[in-house]
């Protein structure tokens, strides 16, 4: 079964050790932030539960955010060892295709399998950080990767290397707004569930992976995990949340009040996340 991974595979995105260099970076950016008391969540997305659950809640986060006259850039973090961008073996920005909104299915020459599970979209919003979060980054390319339910990575994951869902790339519109219809991923052992995401300047750099201008991941909130791995095919996420915080995750340990998404919805309806970006 693809979600039984031997020892290495349960080193996603690289272990601890791959990723002390990018923590002890941002554990110093946020060190200067403080002595310059720029705030480091002021452009986080808004959670209020309330807000809609449309490509607008990411709107309404920018211009709640544009009264700052600063705002921390999103935290950087390890693409870990499946990004699929070249950097580790296979490079699915190159391939036509990749550029699409709907990333359940591979395409191109793979082999054309579909991810299942409990529907996502997710909309992230890329704003300039220089202006207080209050400027849309139209023009931009966000490529986005994830694990499927069983925690396996297209690419890469021994059952899926045929594979390349769950990947994608698009280009922000007037709103600096990319969103991707996806499947809500799983939580693999020693990894708080999570979306990978790369900016680039633009498309044309995305597809040619280069020029990256900023590595992150989303988190997601644990009552909505809890709710999603209780349905089926998500039976061996239960257990790996279960022996996870996200307070000790290798990842979000240090922060991840601008990382983590605000989601609504349910497992009928299927759930929206939207994150602020700010780059």
């Amino acid at each position: 079964m693809r979600g039984h991974h031997d020892d290495a595979a349960h080193e996603h995105d690289g272990g601890l050790a791959h990723d002390l260099p990018v923590l002890a970076r941002r554990r110093m950016i946020r060190l200067m932030a403080g002595a310059s008391l720029v705030p480091l969540v002021g452009c986080s997305a808004d959670n209020d539960s309330t807000a809609s659950a449309s490509s607008s809640s990411s709107s309404a986060t920018a211009d709640s955010s544009s009264s700052s006259s600063e705002c921390a850039t999103i935290p950087e973090e390890t693409a870990g060892p499946y990004p699929g961008d070249g950097s580790n073996g296979v490079n699915v920005l190159r391939e036509s295709g990749v550029v699409r909104s709907d990333i359940r299915t591979s395409f191109g020459d793979s082999a054309g399998g579909t991810a299942e599970g409990v529907p996502l979209t997710f909309t992230l919003t890329v704003v300039d950080a220089a202006s207080g979060c209050g400027t849309p980054r139209e023009g931009a390319a966000v490529y986005v990767w994830h694990c499927d339910r069983e925690g396996s990575y297209s690419l890469y994951t021994e059952g899926v290397t045929d594979e390349n869902y769950l990947r994608g790339v698009q280009e922000t519109d007037g709103k600096g707004q990319v969103t991707f219809t996806s499947v809500f991923p799983g939580c693999y052992t020693g990894r708080w569930p999570h979306i990978h995401f790369e900016v680039y300047a633009d498309l044309e750099d995305a597809t040619a992976a280069t020029s990256i201008t900023n590595t992150s991941q989303l988190a997601f909130p644990k009552d909505v995990c809890d709710t999603v791995y209780a349905t089926d095919g998500y039976s061996e996420s239960v257990s790996n949340l279960g022996r996870l915080s996200i307070e000790t995750d290798m990842v979000f340990s240090d922060g991840y009040a601008q990382q983590m998404a605000a989601v609504t919805g349910s497992v009928e309806r299927g759930y929206t996340a939207t994150l602020t970006i700010p780059v």
